[in-house]
């Protein structure tokens, strides 16, 4: 690493434990960290200011900030977890304002968008900002193992995954079921809202086009592929799975029949996976503890930055100004550097 620039610290933490989730809030002056036994941290945009708030007491699964907040208002924090319970907090406050019944034991996943959805076991439910339940929907045929609202869109469709295929859902119905025999594990729209992409139990990523429900089957990862990131542009998808992060290019045509870029490796399987909001650099954090961070309009065989944590990195999230990047840990550190 010597002819690489060394990341910057601005600032260091700790949780107790494993850092399951980092989140920074959508104005960017609050970073939400959770470890894997329940507690939360909230953190002012410079480390200064800390709340620890008790979060979920049998283990803290999710995370989601509330978009487009009025400014009069503190913007709500929703937290979910395996009390089988959401929660939302007040962000300057950190105090709870509202609790609601997920469905079922663990509430895995959440996803605001026009309204807070979550996922606990077959159960998808929509909340408003009160915490007044809106909707409620039952998977098909599985547990939900990703939820994701559809971006750059004036009536966002909400994406579900599990076994079986994709669901789409509007506020009201489901709209769409594409189906396919096999588990999908993770699920990332493309920022244009074009394609949605899942890692899958079978070592395969797929490509949902998202209006008509082709999909594209790419193999040839050694592991199941949980890490995915969009590039800002929706050029590029980076995906995990391996020691490389692995680069998808979706322009014009789409991936099909391309051959992918794959970054230098890691010394261990890349374990997390970041694109600069507005920008052109992809952090990639690996279970031997370095973080790399790459600029490949400039370099595709080279980091720009690098850092040695010295343990498994489990998060990375970039600020969304593009000028701070935060990581969790294995053992429960949260970094904030500059590039």
């Amino acid at each position: 690493m010597s002819e690489i620039s060394a990341l910057r610290t601005a600032w260091r933490s700790a949780l107790a434990d494993h850092v399951i989730r980092l989140e920074w809030s959508p104005d960017g002056k609050f970073l939400a960290a959770a470890d894997v036994t329940g507690p939360l941290a909230l953190f002012s945009a410079d480390g200064q200011t800390r709340r620890d708030l008790p979060g979920h007491g049998f283990g803290t699964m999710s995370l989601a900030w509330q978009p487009g907040a009025d400014p009069a208002k503190p913007r709500l924090l929703a937290s979910g977890g395996q009390d089988g319970k959401i929660r939302l907090w007040d962000s300057v406050s950190g105090a709870q304002v509202a609790e609601m019944d997920g469905g079922a034991a663990w509430v895995e996943h959440l996803a605001w968008g026009q309204a807070l959805a979550s996922a606990a076991g077959r159960k998808i439910r929509l909340w408003n900002e009160s915490g007044e339940m809106l909707q409620e929907f039952t998977h098909p045929r599985s547990t939900v193992a990703g939820l994701g609202w559809q971006p750059a869109s004036s009536s966002p469709k909400l994406a579900a995954i599990g076994y079986g295929g994709l669901l789409l859902y509007s506020e009201t119905e489901l709209l769409k079921d594409y189906a396919w025999k096999g588990s999908s594990l993770s699920l990332a729209w493309s920022p244009d809202g074009k394609f949605i992409a899942t890692g899958d139990q079978d070592s395969t990523i797929h490509f949902w086009f998202a209006e008509s429900g082709v999909d594209l089957q790419m193999w040839g990862y050694p592991t199941k592929v949980l890490q995915l990131a969009w590039e800002p542009t929706s050029r590029y998808l980076a995906t995990g799975g391996s020691t490389s992060a692995v680069l998808w290019d979706c322009s014009g045509r789409g991936p099909e029949g391309r051959k992918p870029l794959m970054l230098p490796p890691h010394e261990e399987l890349v374990s997390a996976l970041a694109w600069q909001p507005g920008g052109d650099l992809l952090a990639s954090g690996g279970l031997e503890g370095f973080i790399l961070v790459w600029n490949i309009k400039k370099s595709k065989q080279k980091p720009m930055f690098a850092a040695d944590l010295g343990e498994s990195i489990t998060q990375l999230a970039w600020n969304p100004d593009g000028k701070s990047l935060a990581v969790g840990s294995e053992s429960g550190d949260v970094m904030v550097y500059r590039a």
